[in-house]
C-alpha cells in the first residue's frame, strides 16, 4: 500500500442526519465513522421512519438547518438564524415547526430503522413537490448497529470527480457539500477516479485504514438547495448522463459519485494527510 492517490483536502461531519454539517481540521475515526458524525437523526412520529432529504417533498427543509457539536450538546441553527440545542426541552416542537411535520430528535435508531428514497429521475422530471414513488431503504446495512448512516460509515469524494461534474454542468460548478462526503480527497486524475477504488484498501495518514465497499448511488439530495447554495438539477443529471455505473457487483448501473468505506483500523485524520492505496 504505497501508491499515493491524493491528500485529504477537507473533513466534514454531519451531527444531525440530513442537516448541513461542519468542516473540521482533524477528527478521530473509529468503526463508527468520524467522531460525532450522524450522532442524531429526526424521526417522523407518524410513520416511525428516519427523516431524510432523499424524500425532498417531505424533508428538504432539513437542509435549511445546520448542525455542529459542542462539548455538551448539538447546536442546530435554523433557517431564521435562531439557535436550538439538542438538550432544549422544546427542541422537538421547534423542529416540527420548521419541518412541517411532527418529529422527534433522537440518538437511538428504532429497530430495523428505514427511510424513504424518492426515485431521483422522477423528482427531476416532476419537481420537488410531486408525490413520486419512493423505495423504503434500511438504514446502515453496512455499518455498526445503532448508527444512522445511509450505508457505510465513511463517504469519500475526489476533487477529480468534482472537477468533472463542474466541467459538464451548465453552472460550471460542483460543490462538495452537495454530495455530503466525510473526506474530500484531492486527486490529480481525470474523471470519476474513486470508482476504481471499490474493493480496495486505503490508508489515510499514519494509521487510519479503510476498505472501499461501494460506489455511491446518488439520490435527489445533491440537486437541492443546501443553505445558501441554490438548487442545481445538473448535480444529478451530469452523473446520469456520464457516470452511470454499478455501485457494486451485481447491481444495475446507477448515477454515482463518491464511494462508501468501512473502517478496518481507526485513527486520527487531518486535513493534508496523504491517502495511499
Amino acid at each position: 500500500m504505497d501508491n499515493v492517490v491524493g491528500t485529504v483536502a477537507a473533513l466534514c461531519r454531519y451531527p444531525v442526519k440530513s442537516m448541513l454539517g461542519e468542516r473540521l481540521a482533524a477528527a478521530e475515526v473509529t468503526e463508527r465513522g468520524l467522531a460525532g458524525d450522524r450522532r442524531l437523526a429526526v424521526l417522523d412520529r407518524e410513520t416511525g421512519k428516519i427523516a431524510s432529504a432523499k424524500n425532498p417533498r417531505l424533508w428538504r427543509a432539513l437542509l435549511t438547518c445546520a448542525a455542529s457539536l459542542t462539548e455538551d450538546a448539538t447546536r442546530i441553527t435554523g433557517p431564521d438564524g435562531k439557535t436550538l440545542w439538542s438538550t432544549d426541552a422544546d427542541v422537538d416542537e421547534a423542529l416540527s415547526a420548521i419541518l412541517g411535520r411532527a418529529v422527534t430528535l433522537t440518538g437511538t435508531p428504532p429497530p430495523r430503522a428505514t427511510l424513504d428514497r424518492a426515485q431521483p429521475d422522477r423528482v427531476l422530471r416532476e419537481g420537488l413537490d410531486a408525490d413520486v414513488p419512493a423505495a423504503v431503504v434500511q438504514v446502515g446495512s453496512a455499518s455498526p448497529a445503532g448508527t444512522f448512516f445511509d450505508f457505510a460509515p465513511i463517504h469519500l469524494v475526489t476533487t477529480s470527480t468534482l472537477r468533472r461534474v463542474a466541467a459538464l454542468s451548465p453552472r460550471g460548478a460542483a460543490e462538495a457539500e452537495r454530495y455530503r462526503p466525510n473526506l474530500v480527497v484531492d486527486t490529480d486524475g481525470e474523471g470519476f477516479v474513486e470508482h476504481e477504488w471499490v474493493g480496495r484498501e486505503l490508508r489515510v495518514g499514519d494509521g487510519l485504514t479503510l476498505r472501499v465497499v461501494a460506489s455511491t448511488p446518488r439520490c435527489a439530495v445533491p440537486t437541492l438547495a443546501h443553505g445558501g447554495l441554490p438548487r442545481d438539477p445538473s448535480a444529478l443529471r451530469v452523473l446520469a448522463a456520464h457516470n452511470r455505473v454499478p455501485a457494486m457487483p451485481g447491481r444495475d448501473p446507477e448515477p454515482c459519485a463518491g464511494v462508501y468505506a468501512q473502517v478496518l483500523r481507526g485513527g486520527r485524520v487531518e486535513v493534508g494527510d496523504v491517502v495511499r492505496r
